[in-house]
């Protein structure tokens, strides 16, 4: 085995490792203080969701990448290849969505009474379980394509016809059916992410004008900023990392599909930045707060108690 075979597969473990500890850890948190009662809020849903996805996109690919990566060839059935690459295209797929939603709600959610979104902070929580489930539903749907063009290492009988990503191959389509998968994958993602931008830009301007009106309020104290702000803030650093990675990782992704055979490192490569999201979302959530981020952690310390209510 190549040293440089080792050097991968010791990225992939400890993203794939560290990752899948960060991810569950924090749907443990969520999961213990809903047994417990506790109140969750909707963004909290949200990320719960997200998480979720971020565990699926990096195991389904993280696991094998790093098995072919120590030198284990020919591990996975044909089944066995189109499952997780099908398992990892949906991850992605949802956490892209999630993301996406996020930001969008978050955006309305902090936008001035007297906004053109005074309506939709009122209605927009009835929708957000729909639109997660959407998001799933879409995914699934769409990535249904990925499934007759994978095939295992071992059906790699016609070398000239095969895209090698070293643990699974998958075989050329035609012309009509990879443009027909390339408008079907890319149109919602492209759709999130413009979403993303417009969001994340306007809860910048939203910040911004926060701030200078509250500068001739505090103009002697430096008080904390508001959780709404925390909040804000946190979502913001990760869709801004999202939209780092993602870029990142499309780049790879169109070099690998246009190149007829990339070489390997190139593949890796992308691998791993397409993971790198999924391994460091969970910690950028937990880092505005040593308690587990302020984000939505911090809005379930009330119980679930009747006539009671809470602004989202």
């Amino acid at each position: 085995m190549a040293a440089s075979d080792v050097v991968v597969g010791i990225i992939f473990l400890s993203q794939t490792v560290v990752g899948a500890l960060g991810n569950s850890s924090l749907l443990l948190h969520y999961l213990v203080h809903y047994l417990k009662g506790f109140k969750v809020r909707h963004t909290d849903w949200i990320l719960q969701h997200l998480i979720v996805a971020n565990l699926l996109a990096l195991l389904c690919r993280g696991v094998p990448q790093t098995v072919e990566a120590f030198g284990v060839k020919g591990f996975l059935s044909d089944v066995g290849c189109k499952l997780l690459f099908y398992l990892h295209r949906v991850g992605r797929g949802v956490s892209i969505g999630n993301t996406c939603l996020l930001s969008v709600f978050q955006a309305i959610k902090i936008s001035p009474e007297n906004s053109s979104f005074s309506e939709l902070k009122v209605k927009a929580p009835k929708y957000i379980g729909f639109s997660i489930y959407l998001s799933w539903i879409l995914y699934v749907l769409v990535n249904i394509m990925i499934i007759s063009h994978m095939t295992g290492k071992r059906s790699n009988n016609n070398i000239t016809s095969m895209k090698d990503y070293g643990y699974c191959s998958s075989v050329h389509p035609d012309k009509n059916s990879l443009s027909l998968y390339a408008v079907l994958v890319t149109f919602p993602d492209a759709l999130c992410l413009g979403l993303m931008l417009c969001a994340s830009s306007s809860m910048v301007l939203i910040l911004h004008r926060h701030k200078q009106r509250m500068q001739h309020v505090h103009k002697t104290s430096s008080p904390r900023s508001s959780p709404e702000s925390r909040a804000t803030q946190t979502i913001l650093l990760l869709v801004s990392t999202f939209v780092f990675f993602y870029t990142l990782s499309c780049i790879f992704q169109v070099c690998v599909i246009v190149i007829y055979n990339p070489h390997w490192l190139l593949v890796k490569m992308g691998a791993i930045v397409s993971g790198s999201f999924p391994a460091l979302s969970p910690f950028l959530l937990m880092s505005r707060d040593s308690s587990a981020s302020r984000l939505g952690l911090s809005g379930i310390r009330n119980r679930k108690i009747p006539n009671v209510r809470r602004n989202v």
